[in-house]
C-alpha cells in the first residue's frame, strides 16, 4: 500500500512539474492577445504600399512578396500557398498573416519588456525590412509611423466579442 501511495504522490508530482513547465511555454507563446494581433494585422493592412501598378508582384491586401509567401505559408499551414491562392482567398491570407503578426509581435513585445508600441514599431520595422532596428529615418521610417497610428486606431476601437 506504501509503494502505490508512493507511486501515486510521485506520479502527482511528475505531472504538476510537467504542467506547469506546460502552462509556462503556452503563456509565452500568448503574449499578444487576440485584439493586439487584430489591430497589428489590420495596420500592416492599411499602412501598406498601394503601387498603383497591377501584377506588380506583390499579394494581396498586405502586399506580399510570394518568396515570403512561401516560407510563411510552410510555417504556418504547414504546406506551401501559391501567391493566385494567397491573392483569392482573404480568409487564407489573413490566417497565415494572423499567425506571422503573432509570431513577431510575441518577440517584440518579449524583447521590449511588454512595451506594446516598441514591439509595434519592431514588427513594423521588420515588416518592412527584415529587421526590427534600424527604420529611424526616410521612408521606413514615415512607414513605422503610419502602422503604429493605424495600430492605435485599431486598438482604440470598442470590440464587439464577434469577430470580423
Amino acid at each position: 500500500m506504501r509503494l502505490l501511495l508512493g507511486g501515486i504522490i510521485l506520479s502527482l508530482g511528475l505531472s504538476s512539474v510537467v504542467f506547469s513547465e506546460f502552462s509556462l511555454a503556452q503563456a509565452q507563446k500568448s503574449l499578444a492577445s487576440a485584439a493586439q494581433v487584430n489591430a497589428m494585422v489590420e495596420a500592416l493592412k492599411l499602412a501598406a504600399p498601394k503601387t498603383g501598378t497591377a501584377n506588380d508582384g506583390y499579394y494581396s491586401e498586405w502586399q506580399v512578396k510570394p518568396e515570403t509567401l512561401k516560407g510563411w505559408s510552410k510555417n504556418c499551414l504547414k504546406k506551401e500557398v501559391t501567391p493566385t491562392q494567397f491573392e483569392n482567398d482573404p480568409g487564407l491570407a489573413r490566417q497565415v498573416i494572423s499567425c506571422i503578426t503573432r509570431r513577431e509581435l510575441n518577440k517584440q513585445l518579449t524583447a521590449a519588456g511588454n512595451n506594446e508600441t516598441a514591439a509595434v514599431r519592431g514588427v513594423a520595422c521588420w515588416w518592412m525590412t527584415g529587421n526590427y532596428t534600424g527604420c529611424s529615418s526616410g521612408f521606413t521610417a514615415d512607414y513605422v509611423k503610419k502602422v503604429v497610428g493605424f495600430y492605435q486606431q485599431q486598438r482604440s476601437k470598442p470590440t464587439s466579442g464577434l469577430s470580423s
